[in-house]
């Protein structure tokens, strides 16, 4: 299972979020889509509401989400997405965090709430996962640190990322227009 947020605007209420259901490494099985505040606090709720509805739990057997985060600043709690959904949870990102500069923002940005926001981003700790191309880094709630570079390398169809994640991505973004400028003349 993949689940990943796609491209919205930075004005927008609310970003969408696809959940894609495979047989790895290419069937896909199920799609369906959700949608989570921007920046909000709803991240964890409407990911496990997203995936239940794709049907039972035990059809899947772990969770791939890109990175930690859905809709800008909106933190998923990996270790509650555990528990709701009784299966591994991978949390996958392409390049190291900056750490200081995102706690620069989040403490600006969501002064309230920059305590517990801070805390999920930073409840497990990214370790290197090889690949064929770039190495990428993952945390993991639920299995080894071995089971996820494993279930990485099998979800991954060609270069570097997992194909269900890639598809979530393309799906939750399929109803986003871009904005583009006018041709000058």
């Amino acid at each position: 299972m993949g689940v990943d947020d796609g491209a919205f605007e930075r004005g927008d209420r609310y970003a969408p979020i696809a959940a894609v259901a495979m047989s790895i490494p290419s069937h896909v099985e199920a799609v369906r889509l959700g949608s989570v505040r921007v920046d909000g606090t709803d991240g964890t709720r409407q990911l496990v509401s997203l995936v239940k509805r794709l049907g039972p739990p035990e059809g899947f057997r772990a969770v791939l989400l890109d990175g930690v985060v859905l809709g800008g600043f909106n933190v998923v709690d990996l270790d509650a997405v555990h528990r709701a959904l009784e299966v591994p949870v991978v949390a996958v990102t392409r390049r190291p965090p900056d750490f200081p500069r995102i706690r620069a923002a989040i403490e600006k940005w969501f002064p309230r709430t920059s305590a517990s926001r801070w805390a999920l981003l930073r409840a497990h700790r990214l370790f290197p996962v090889p690949t064929d191309g770039q190495p990428i880094r993952a945390a993991a709630v639920g299995c080894s640190r071995a089971d996820a570079t494993r279930l990485v390398a099998r979800a991954t169809v060609r270069g570097y990322w997992p194909e269900p994640l890639r598809l979530a991505h393309l799906i939750a973004s399929a109803g986003h227009r871009p904005v583009r400028s006018r041709p000058k003349g």
